[in-house]
């Protein structure tokens, strides 16, 4: 079994918050046209981790406009509707549809939640072109959004030896990696150098770093 996060390891979800930004922008176009005119020329290689960094990245200043803005993205990012709108990080398809064919089973291990991001998440691997909705392939969603994504996989880790032994896991949180390197010490762990939250633990020495999955030429 090989485990793959979803944000920041085998999506790029910095399309979704662009797609909200160009939303924001219409919202604000009439009561505050300067910071509209700046959020509505975002692209993904503006966006970082954090909604409101990524408003001071883009020139807008304003505590109030950072608390309304971050209100808009949140009632949207995590819906299943705005999902369509991310990418697979480079070599991410291949790589999955590789693992699937030599014999893996292929679980997606996400702290997206049941009851507002299954059915966008189904949607957009599919849609992109992932093994899933097949023998051979889980999507393990939270249960509730409430709950903390770690605290989410911590609890999931263990219980994965039921689906069969974990050979590798792959995920863009150092914590999520340390993780399976204390439950799965056999497998290969793999950090994806991509969007993190701050702060993150030191990783451990077992876990290998790559930036994507495209091969290296």
């Amino acid at each position: 079994m090989i485990v793959f996060d979803l944000d920041g390891t085998l999506m790029d979800n910095r399309p979704r918050v662009v797609a909200i930004l160009h939303e924001l922008a219409e919202e604000w176009r009439r009561n505050h046209p300067e910071a509209a005119a700046r959020v509505a020329d975002a692209r993904a290689e503006h966006i970082g981790y954090g909604f409101q960094e990524n408003l001071r990245r883009l020139g807008v200043l304003d505590e109030a406009l950072h608390a309304h803005g971050f209100e808009f993205w949140k009632s949207r990012f995590f819906q299943d509707p705005h999902i369509r709108h991310d990418i697979e990080v480079p070599g991410a398809r291949a790589f999955a549809c590789a693992c699937y064919e030599a014999g893996a089973t292929l679980v997606y291990l996400t702290g997206r939640d049941l009851p507002n991001m299954a059915l966008g998440s189904f949607a957009s691997l599919r849609d992109l072109g992932f093994p899933i909705g097949v023998v051979g392939t889980e999507l393990v969603v939270k249960p509730a959004f409430e709950i903390p994504d770690h605290e989410f996989k911590r609890n999931v880790a263990p219980a994965l030896a039921r689906l069969g032994r974990v050979i590798a896991a792959f995920d863009n949180e150092a914590a999520n990696c340390n993780l399976f390197v204390e439950h799965h010490a056999a497998s290969t762990v793999v950090f994806l150098d991509t969007q993190y939250a701050p702060n993150p633990p030191q990783l451990e020495a077992a876990v290998r770093v790559i930036d994507s999955f495209e091969r290296s030429t």
